[in-house]
């Protein structure tokens, strides 16, 4: 049984992730920025501890990290992000909007993953594993637009690029990973892939990740995106 935490798992690709890996057996910490009553009607439910944090703010990541002192993590899935807002399109560009972003989507997850490395070294497989997004691709980048996600999502990969770098004599892996295009919120109901196959999938790579793939960009078919 693995002990996970997972960042943004009030609703959407979060809330399967705690759903999915309550069913197998595992358990989980599921991090919400506020109160989410659905994961208290989750079967598990027993397996689960539900904390508050947002982690676009470093004080509460420190906070959550104190919280869980002592605790020992198997994987952290840096799952929590937005959209970027309305405003990141050429000639319709919001500074603010994507400072934002940025602070929650690329410095969220590193700051997350810095505060609990300590619970990650206690832990068995020792994974850091972080969603990103085909919209993180700079090689791939073939239709432009989107600035402050795009930007956000690039810094994320670079960020886990650097994570599996220098954990690795610690035995620490560190991915980030496309979940594909999502019907959740954020990816709309026109998404081509539902939440349940793609968690599935996510679940698959984790479950994959080792030092030898630590440092990719992952897809959740399967397989490597371009950076």
């Amino acid at each position: 049984m693995m002990e996970v935490l997972v960042t943004g798992a009030g609703r959407g690709i979060g809330l399967e992730l705690v759903r999915q890996l309550l069913a197998r057996g595992d358990s989980a910490i599921a991090v919400v920025r506020k109160p989410a009553p659905t994961l208290g009607e989750l079967p598990g439910g027993d397996r689960l501890r539900v904390e508050l944090c947002d982690v676009g703010d470093e004080k509460e990541i420190a906070r959550l990290a104190k919280t869980l002192d002592g605790l020992a993590l198997d994987a952290v899935i840096n799952n929590a992000g937005v959209w970027g807002g309305e405003h990141q399109r050429l000639g319709d560009f919001d500074a603010a909007e994507a400072i934002r972003t940025y602070q929650i989507d690329a410095l969220g997850p590193l700051l997350v993953s810095l505060a609990l490395l300590p619970h990650l070294r206690r832990g068995t497989t020792k994974k850091l594993l972080h969603i990103t997004s085909g919209m993180g691709s700079i090689g791939d980048n073939t239709s432009g637009g989107f600035y402050a996600y795009r930007m956000a999502k690039a810094a994320l990969n670079m960020a886990s690029r650097s994570l599996a770098v220098d954990l690795k004599s610690e035995g620490i892996a560190s991915a980030v990973i496309n979940p594909g295009w999502v019907q959740t919120d954020m990816g709309g109901r026109g998404a081509n892939t539902t939440v349940g196959d793609s968690v599935r999938g996510i679940l698959t790579q984790l479950a994959a990740l080792s030092l030898e793939t630590s440092g990719r960009f992952l897809n959740w078919k399967g397989g490597e995106l371009l950076w």
